[in-house]
């Protein structure tokens, strides 16, 4: 074969296969075979092939080259709209559609990468809410730090300025653009407003402590044009999640007009708003202060002043002219005493005087030096000049041998033991006073008062009212009270009277008293004596919260009230003239009568009687008791009467002790008498307990 092949390849030059075989027969050559081929025909039919074979090739690999770059394009489109998109997310373009339809990795590429894109946008979104969200906030914050009326300043961690709001602007005279890297303490200036000095910077101290630091106390801010006000201010650190100090900040706020509004309240809470002097609660605190020095050594005294005939000035000219003449006298009184001592008023007229440092024989001189210099002072309103005078109570201060209230009361005692005697008086208490031992008595004698009103052991006695010139005159009887000792035995009003009068028990005693009448008048009204008369105090006069009370248990009540007469004292009448006016009117209009008691003893007796809306007028005992002996008291009864008679009243006089008074009495033509020459006073027929009727009438 090879041979053949070799003869074939070598017999395409010429196109022709030519071969020749020998023929044998047997082990004879007989001859040979030879034949030829042309390959003419073998070779165009190889041409052919070979030609339609390139052909074939050709078209395979075309047709796979189209196949594979389809293939390719199919395969790529999905990795080139993810290369697009990536250029786009990174361009800033986050809502591209992209096609995750594929099954294959790519799909699962493009899904992963849509789901990448979503977060991406949500989370991009999510920035630019928390943008707009921290810039509305800043914005706020800005806004809100600049309207709040506090001034605020942020420092870094070396006290650096880095914002100051409008109101510190306002405070500190800084400018914001001006105050940014300054130091705080140039910018903020502290001092004390006692002694001056300047103060740590409160930002500085909270960053260097890295603690909240509060100053309320008496501070003073000094802008930058040297104008002070007064602040309180809060400092702390400004501190990150870590706790890294990133700075302060310090808030502050004007408290002048507060801290000056303080004072003012401080001022009014110690001093008296009429004359300035420091009022009862300060004296007395002050009083204790000197009272508690521990060691004891100190002397001191105190001068209890009261004015004499002070409502005169009150009654004549109005409570103007009374206040501008106390203002006048506690000038006049701070003006003769040391800077050191302590200078109160004490009530309505009554002053004290703390002398610190001071022996009780130097007190009795500056109480000496008081009284004089009041003396020689004349109160002048409206051309009119009065004279004032003082009674003045001196006692020791020393610590540890009595309290404020004790000091108070002995000193109050031996103002009244001078008033006793007289006008401009003194009297300085030592141990063994017998003067100043009688009116602690009184002081005693008022708590037994309260203790009697509190157990009920007050009982009422009556004592007649006799007809002298009236005519058909029904029974009248003037009522009074006594009091029971825990004994039972009977006091006479003489001994608790003036205790309860003194230490302002009057208006719960005639209370207690005008209850139990009310109760006796409606439990027997058929009693003789129909008309019966009650004492009403100048305490009780006084108050209209005391009027409100008696008018709604007269109401209350189930009694004729035209067979009721209060009677009041003309001293207490004029001394208390416009609530005594109102006072009386009232009680005219509910239909009780009123009688006009101890007439002829007081200040102007003619020129009120005329507005005084009384239907009796009590002839003062003083006159009636001597007129038979003294011509000149039974002068003033007879003017009495025809003054009496004028108005058209009745008249009553008291202390009328025998038959020849009787007679000149009936002469003169006096209506009633009352006195021993006529009926003793004796307990009246028992009513109800006491409580009963109280609930009653209120």
């Amino acid at each position: 074969m090879p041979e053949l092949d070799t003869d074939v390849i070598a017999s395409l030059k010429d196109r022709v296969y030519d071969t020749a075989s020998p023929l044998t027969l047997g082990t004879e050559h007989i001859g040979e075979v030879r034949y030829g081929l042309s390959l003419q025909s073998l070779l165009a039919a190889r041409d052919t092939l070979l030609t339609q074979g390139l052909f074939i090739a050709a078209a395979e690999v075309l047709l796979s080259l189209l196949l594979l770059g389809l293939a390719a394009t199919l395969l790529t489109r999905h990795l080139r709209e993810l290369t697009v998109a990536t250029q786009r997310v990174a361009d800033g373009q986050y809502d591209l559609p992209i096609d995750t339809r594929s099954q294959d990795e790519v799909g699962v590429l493009a899904r992963n990468f849509k789901v990448m894109i979503d977060a991406i946008r949500e989370r991009i979104s999510a920035l630019h809410q928390s943008e707009r969200a921290l810039f509305a906030e800043k914005e706020r914050a800005v806004v809100t730090l600049h309207s709040i009326g506090d001034g605020v300043i942020t420092t870094d961690t070396e006290g650096r300025v880095q914002t100051v709001n409008l109101a510190a602007e306002s405070l500190t005279g800084w400018q914001d653009a001006d105050a940014r890297g300054q130091p705080i303490d140039e910018v903020y200036r502290i001092f004390d407003e006692e002694t001056g000095a300047l103060l740590e910077n409160a930002a500085l101290q909270s960053i260097a402590e890295r603690t909240v630091i509060t100053r309320i106390g008496r501070t003073i801010l000094r802008d930058r044009h040297g104008r002070e006000r007064a602040v309180e201010e809060t400092a702390a650190p400004i501190l990150d999640r870590g706790g890294m100090l990133l700075g302060a900040v310090l808030v502050f706020r004007d408290v002048s007009k507060t801290r000056e509004l303080n004072r003012q309240l401080a001022y009014q809470a110690s001093h008296d708003a009429l004359t300035g002097l420091f009022n009862r609660f300060e004296f007395e605190r002050r009083l204790a202060q000197l009272l508690a020095d521990p060691s004891g050594q100190r002397r001191h005294a105190m001068c209890y002043l009261d004015l004499d005939d002070f409502k005169v000035v009150n009654d004549t000219c109005g409570h103007f002219a009374g206040d501008e003449m106390l203002r006048e006298l506690a000038r006049l009184i701070k003006s003769k005493v040391r800077e050191a001592d302590v200078v109160g008023r004490l009530g309505g007229d009554e002053f004290g005087v703390l002398l610190t440092d001071c022996t009780l024989d130097t007190a009795r001189q500056v109480a000496t030096g008081l009284r004089d210099a009041i003396q020689s002072y004349q109160f002048i309103w409206d051309d009119r000049r009065f004279d004032v005078g003082v009674s003045i109570g001196v006692v020791p201060v020393q610590a540890g041998l009595s309290t404020a209230v004790g000091v108070l009361s002995s000193a109050d005692v031996a103002c009244y033991v001078a008033k006793d005697r007289g006008r401009n008086q003194i009297h300085v208490h030592e141990s063994g006073d017998f003067e100043t031992a009688r009116r602690r008595g009184e002081m005693q004698w008022s708590t037994q008062v309260v203790a009697a009103l509190r157990e009920n052991r007050f009982v009422l006695y009556h004592q007649h009212i006799v007809p002298i010139a009236a005519a058909n005159d029904t029974g009248h009887a003037e009522v009074l009270v006594r009091m029971l000792d825990s004994d039972g035995a009977v006091i006479s009003p003489g001994k608790f009277l003036g205790a309860a009068e003194r230490y302002r028990h009057m208006m719960e005693l005639d209370r207690y008293v005008i209850a139990r009448v009310l109760d006796f008048m409606a439990s027997y009204p058929e009693d003789p004596h129909r008309h019966l008369s009650v004492n009403l105090s100048g305490q009780s006069l006084s108050s209209m919260e005391f009027l409100e009370t008696i008018k709604g248990m007269l109401l209350r009540s189930r009694v004729d009230l035209s067979r009721l007469c209060f009677e009041v004292t003309e001293t207490a009448a004029v001394a208390n003239w416009h609530h005594a006016l109102g006072f009386m009117g009232e009680l005219r209009a509910l239909g009780c009568k009123l009688a006009l008691d101890d007439f002829g003893s007081g200040l102007s007796s003619f020129a009120y009687l005329k507005s005084l809306p009384v239907d009796y007028l009590k002839i003062d005992g003083a006159f009636v008791r001597n007129m038979g002996r003294d011509p000149n008291d039974r002068a003033i009864v007879a003017a009495i009467q025809n003054l009496a008679e004028l108005f058209g009243l009745k008249t009553i006089a008291e202390f009328v002790e025998d038959e020849a008074i009787v007679a000149l009495l009936r002469e003169i033509g006096v209506d009633y008498g009352q006195g021993y020459v006529f009926h003793r006073p004796e307990p009246m027929r028992p009513a109800v307990r006491i409580d009963d009727a109280l609930s009653r009438t209120g």
